[in-house]
């Protein structure tokens, strides 16, 4: 085989495959760095939350902090839908359509519940957004959290409906993984911002 016919064979990637999951995948390194961003922003807000208590006497300055059944709620609902959400990145991993329709709608199911019950925990915080420093940097926490929520809402539908409607090509059971692995950092992000919001006015 001459030199030319070698190079042209080295340089054949028509055998490759044109997508792959995990860190394979473009998509899951720009999820990651959007993760370290946001992880980020949190951990300042977090950090503004305890700068303003090391600086009041009265924490939380109402007197009151926040009831704790929403939160909690809310919680315990959020952990339990890492499983649902295992098993649909799992699903498309295997490009089992079946299952991963199956287990993307219920995702999308808990999310609608968790912001239905989101609108109970802003009304039981016991502040205002607009009261004080500790109802500001409270609302802050819950506001940005919500966002998340609301954002992964509207990836998780779309996602759903092109399971659904759209025809697909393997990049779109790539969507759904990375998809999946944006909301592992959605529910983790929760767990801390919880404990700040719900259990730390209540330690003295």
């Amino acid at each position: 085989m001459s030199r030319t016919a070698l190079d042209n064979a080295a340089l054949d990637v028509s055998t490759l495959p044109s997508m792959g999951f995990s860190h394979r995948s473009l998509v899951w390194w720009a999820t990651l760095g959007m993760i370290a961003v946001e992880a980020t922003v949190f951990a300042l807000a977090v950090a503004a939350y305890f700068f303003l208590r090391s600086h009041s006497d009265v924490w939380p300055m109402q007197g009151k902090p926040p009831d704790l059944l929403w939160g909690t709620l809310n919680t315990a609902i959020m952990v339990l839908s890492a499983i649902p959400n295992h098993l649909t990145k799992k699903a498309a991993e295997k490009f089992d359509m079946k299952r991963a329709r199956l287990w993307l709608c219920v995702c999308v199911v808990l999310t609608v519940a968790f912001l239905v019950l989101r609108v109970f925990e802003f009304m039981s915080l016991n502040t205002g957004w607009d009261t004080n420093a500790y109802g500001s940097i409270t609302w802050t926490l819950l506001g940005l959290h919500t966002a998340h929520l609301v954002t992964d809402f509207w990836d998780t539908t779309v996602l759903a409906v092109m399971l659904f409607v759209a025809p697909l090509e393997g990049k779109a059971m790539v969507d759904v993984s990375e998809n999946a692995f944006y909301w592992y950092f959605v529910v983790l992000a929760w767990i801390p911002i919880y404990f700040v919001i719900y259990w730390a006015p209540r330690l003295h």
